[in-house]
């Protein structure tokens, strides 16, 4: 996968954000594909994607952009979550987190998975409280067995609200949770 520099993530992010969406990413891909992520309240749909990319088609144009194709999709149900704003958005949902280290409050582990409680701290220094999903915080349980982590230094970690600076993280991503019987639970719910 190529980068997509700076000030063409710049450009295209405030063209996307113009016509009233939320940037979530852009990339190159093989074959000349450049694929371009928006999203807004309520979900896209197919005349967003479609409205959107005319308009990038324009702007690729003009700025004399190289590629082959242009795909303009929304993020999925396993949306990425990249900065506080995205964090704070879906407080209350399923996420799957990554961290560069391991957390000790959460077994000295890297990889974290719960519901996002909140978003706090100024600017540059925001924290993400975490409460652990119970088959994560077992995962915590069982990192304490193996000696990893001193029993006595684990807190019960049921339910347990990990924090973490926003800068720590890798990568995340929301965790689809599906109802066969009703259908996929809304984001913004």
């Amino acid at each position: 996968m190529a980068v997509v520099t700076n000030l063409m993530a710049h450009t295209v992010g405030r063209t996307v954000e113009g016509l009233g969406y939320e940037f979530v990413d852009a990339e190159r891909l093989a074959g000349g594909l450049l694929r371009v992520t928006i999203d807004r309240d309520g979900g896209v749909q197919l005349a967003d994607c479609e409205r959107v990319s005319r308009q990038l088609t324009h702007l690729l144009a003009v700025e004399n952009v190289d590629y082959a194709r242009l795909e303009v999709s929304s993020p999925g149900l396993d949306r990425p979550l990249r900065s506080a704003r995205d964090f704070a958005r879906f407080a209350g949902l399923q996420a799957q987190v990554q961290l560069y280290a391991p957390l000790l409050a959460a077994g000295n582990r890297r990889r974290l998975r719960g519901r996002v409680l909140d978003v706090t701290g100024a600017v540059g220094a925001e924290r993400v409280r975490l409460q652990l999903a119970e088959d994560d915080a077992a995962g915590a349980v069982r990192s304490a067995k193996r000696g990893k982590v001193p029993a006595k230094r684990l807190k019960k970690p049921e339910g347990a609200v990990v924090e973490f600076a926003l800068a720590d993280v890798e990568r995340a991503k929301l965790v689809p949770e599906l109802d066969f019987r009703g259908g996929a639970r809304s984001r913004q719910e």
